[in-house]
């Protein structure tokens, strides 16, 4: 199969017959539903980028095994060239929506399985890289979306899996029959579950011997019997059912997240990439986190793109763009979001090929870059608000505006700058209201902070890898130490 369209995408989602509950009801046509569309339209420019001839050699890539033109999105990272362009890939993305795009979990769950499912065979003698790679030709050819599900509720934080009150704090094996076994439990925070045609489910943490039931990585499609959603709310969603397109700030893209819930379901043999080996949940998590906090240096980037944009063209708005101090803060933004980008294409650069023979980010790196986007994202909303002024989050509506008595009055008193449209303005104060306190601040602002992995998780693994010891060595022989 050629690559998909974006509306061949849409389609293909359309016939999916997921479970998905929103505000306590069931929704029976996600596609078309209000809140949801735009999180599937960021999705789908992911197919429609790949289509056009300009984008190609980001978008896109050749096979290997194949020689066929794939999404880059289902690509297994064979180079350090691989590595960068993912991260360019993902900076345009977020440069074109502003949003979540969502495909990237997925992506670096195919790389991080590819190695540790090879690792695992190659210990145990199973046959879990066989199923993976069977599945990755099955998504290869028909151009698929794949969500990468690895956060568990976890309950008690202070307790393993397998002491937790509450067995499915963690997903986790209930039955293993000759065919297959039979998992329950949940997983939180699913960006892009809704917009997939599969789920490969990981473990979350390291696991003792005592957690062999939670050690399971697997994938299910979407519409499997016993799997359902139930989507998480975030600022501003109803905004989106009053009609309009000023106040939501974006209204063509976003992302929504689920709570995946997991009752009692069946996973074939062939579908199973891990199955008890405690040893390697580990590995997995490492892998997938390190692969997942190098993408945060492309896609908040091309997010943070567009918010320096928008605070520029705030400040031409407001008749301010000529101040010394808001020229220094649009300084300070792009300085922030320029060294974002370093890390990923740093991490990037230094990517090391695994014996299975794809390449994994330097992980010191990738760790370092994620945890400067826990702080700079933060830096870079404050600055715009700062410039965008307190209008951002108190001007009267867009159907005040359009009101015959009193958009004559709006138009009034928020005009600023001779020659800029009040609408206009407005439209570019509610961009970044969405950006940072809105539905798209769940994928930048807040995100930045607890996606791939909380701050302290980054500075677990930085501490692991940061080689103190050879470096107390260096410092001993340029002092003349001796012991």
């Amino acid at each position: 199969m050629a690559l998909m369209t974006g509306e061949q995408y849409i389609e293909s989602i359309r016939k999916i017959k997921m479970e998905v509950y929103l505000m306590g009801k069931k929704v029976d046509v996600p596609v078309d539903d209000p809140i949801l569309r735009p999180s599937l339209n960021s999705v789908r420019m992911t197919y429609d980028l790949a289509q056009k001839p300009e984008y190609k050699d980001l978008m896109t890539v050749k096979d290997p095994e194949t020689g066929k033109e794939i999404n880059r999105f289902n690509n297994i990272h064979r180079s350090t060239d691989d590595l960068i362009k993912k991260v360019k890939m993902q900076r345009l993305l977020g440069q074109q929506t502003a949003a979540c795009f969502q495909r990237c979990v997925g992506m670096d769950a195919f790389n991080a399985l590819w190695s540790t499912t090879y690792d695992t065979d190659k210990k145990y003698g199973t046959s879990y890289f066989k199923n993976f790679k069977k599945f990755l030709d099955y998504v290869k050819e028909n151009d698929l979306t794949v969500d990468g599900a690895m956060t568990d509720p976890k309950g008690d934080r202070s307790l393993a899996p397998h002491q937790q009150a509450d067995p499915d704090m963690y997903v986790h094996v209930v039955e293993r029959r000759p065919d297959g076994i039979v998992v329950r439990g949940a997983k939180a925070h699913q960006t892009g579950a809704l917009n997939s045609h599969e789920m490969i489910v990981m473990p979350t943490i390291a696991m003792s011997p005592e957690d062999k039931d939670y050690a399971v990585s697997f994938v299910v499609p979407l519409d499997t019997k016993g799997l359902f959603m139930i989507i998480g709310r975030q600022s501003c969603d109803t905004r989106k059912l009053e009609g309009g397109n000023i106040d939501v700030g974006n209204a063509e893209f976003g992302g929504v997240e689920a709570l995946v819930v997991f009752d009692n379901v069946f996973v074939p043999n062939d579908r199973i990439f891990l199955n008890g080996e405690t040893d390697f949940a580990g590995a997995l998590v490492e892998r997938f986190a390190g692969y997942h906090r190098q993408s945060y240096g492309g896609c908040k980037v091309g997010v943070g793109d567009v918010l320096i944009g928008a605070a520029a063209l705030a400040a031409d708005y407001n008749g301010a763009a000529k101040a010394s101090h808001v020229k220094d803060k649009l300084i300070e933004m792009t300085h922030l979001n320029e060294t974002l980008y370093c890390c990923g294409i740093a991490c990037s650069a230094e990517g090391t090929p695994t014996e299975s023979g794809n390449y994994i980010i330097n992980l010191l790196l990738a760790n370092v870059c994620k945890q400067n986007v826990t702080r700079f994202p933060y830096e870079i909303v404050r600055l715009a608000e700062d410039i965008a002024g307190g209008i951002m989050v108190t001007a009267p509506s867009e159907k005040d505006l359009f009101d015959p008595k009193l958009g004559p009055y709006v138009e009034k008193y928020l005009k600023a700058a001779p020659g800029v449209k009040t609408e206009n303005r407005l439209r570019i104060l509610r961009l970044i209201e969405n950006l940072s306190l809105g539905t798209a601040a769940v994928g930048y602002r807040t995100e930045s902070m607890h996606g791939a992995g909380s701050p302290q998780a980054q500075r677990i693994m930085i501490a692991r890898q940061g080689n103190i010891p050879a470096k107390k060595e260096l410092a001993k022989k340029i002092a003349g130490v001796k012991e």
